[in-house]
């Protein structure tokens, strides 16, 4: 079932493999990555299951801060999140938001500000790049 505003493309690794591949990516194209939370890894330390679930927070202040100059509150939504997560049949998934969703949400046009399109731009390439052979 599609969920507003996401986007979800089938991985072509196992989760941990992609989220590097990710990384790797992100470091390639100088976007600072915040954060790599491991959420499979917290449900363990507290023995629950969870199937291997993992957030990439990545961004640069040069795509990101004219949007919030324009509407403060798309800082609850950036920087932008990349999840990589396993289905019930061990498929692997990257799902994140789309960003023209995101200025929308927040009253912005994102025909009016480059950045969205960088943005989405750069999300298509590293989903890309990280699938890639």
């Amino acid at each position: 079932m599609a969920k507003e505003g996401l986007i979800s493309v089938p991985a072509a690794r196992p989760v941990a493999e992609i989220v590097d591949r990710l990384e790797a990516g992100l470091a390639a194209k100088g976007v600072t990555v915040f954060a790599r939370i491991d959420h499979a890894a917290g449900a363990a330390a507290m023995d629950l299951p969870l199937r291997p679930t993992t957030l990439l927070i990545f961004g640069s202040p040069q795509a990101g801060t004219p949007l919030m100059q324009a509407e403060p509150t798309i800082g609850l939504d950036l920087p932008l999140k990349i999840l990589a997560w396993e289905d019930a049949t061990g498929n692997a998934w990257l799902t994140y938001d789309d960003p023209a969703w995101l200025a929308r949400r927040h009253g912005i046009d994102p025909a009016e500000y480059l950045s969205v399109a960088a943005m989405t731009a750069l999300l298509d390439a590293l989903v890309h790049e990280a699938n890639a052979p």
